[in-house]
């Protein structure tokens, strides 16, 4: 072989390589700009020390039983079974107890009184129905229509269980539109309002969410306008609780 061909053949080579090279690089960076991957996003599933800094989470390692009460989101409706709280679970040293169903609405919790076991601790997630069915015969009317169903809902609570304690989830998002937002906001004003900070708690974990959604996008996280999936999804959302009742112990 002579000197000429040997060369040819080295920068063929060189020229297959540098192009498997370049098609590597394009798929990589596709994939990572494109593609959700755990490379880029935070994982949601990991409680933090500071997280556990909060009367939330000291209730959940108290012994203390559990009553989740809600719609799809806590009933899981979407996802097989995985609830909002799913992630918590490991942490709740008491018994655990779910009282939810899709579409549910404030009402609906109340009209189910007697369905309501006896607990120490009681999480309530309801309103997200309300505020999408609003002016509908599924939804309540008005926000303070819908604090007086919490408050029915509470004195049926406190009936049932004297000593008990209640957190109160504002109403969870639908990225639907910005009305929808916007009476988001009226209603959990009036929940954040109404609870007493003592055996009524508010948690409203809806500024931490929108922000991770608005910078990480939908996709990762939802199933749709208002479900979160069953793996980040629901991760997010356990998270956002536990932040946001951490942010209220620190006064932020």
């Amino acid at each position: 072989m002579n000197k000429g061909s040997e060369n040819s053949i080295k920068n063929n080579v060189t020229t297959i390589i540098l192009a498997v090279l370049l098609v590597l690089t394009l798929f990589f960076f596709s994939y990572f700009t494109k593609t959700p991957s755990s490379f880029w996003y935070k994982d949601y599933s990991n409680i933090t020390d500071e997280m556990k800094n909060s009367e939330l989470f000291e209730d959940m390692q108290s012994g203390s039983s559990f009553c989740f009460l809600g719609d799809s989101i806590t009933c899981g409706t979407e996802t097989n079974g995985i609830t909002w709280y799913d992630p918590l679970k490991p942490y709740i040293t008491g018994h655990i107890d779910n009282l939810s169903h899709g579409g549910w609405t404030s009402q609906s919790l109340v009209e189910r009184a007697d369905d309501i076991p006896v607990a120490d601790i009681y999480v309530v997630a309801i309103g997200v129905n309300d505020v999408d069915f609003t002016n509908t015969p599924l939804g309540t009317i008005t926000p303070q229509e819908y604090i007086e169903n919490l408050q029915t809902l509470s004195d049926i609570i406190f009936e049932i269980s004297p000593n008990a304690k209640i957190y109160f989830i504002t109403p969870w998002a639908i990225l639907e539109n910005d009305y929808y937002l916007s009476l988001r906001e009226v209603f959990a004003n009036e929940l954040i309002n109404w609870c007493d900070g003592v055996n009524r708690i508010s948690i409203d974990p809806y500024p931490f969410i929108i922000d991770v959604l608005l910078n990480d996008g939908t996709d990762i996280y939802l199933l749709d306008k208002c479900h979160p999936n069953g793996g980040r999804g629901v991760a997010l959302y356990s998270y956002a609780v536990l932040y946001q009742e951490h942010q209220r112990r620190i006064g932020s």
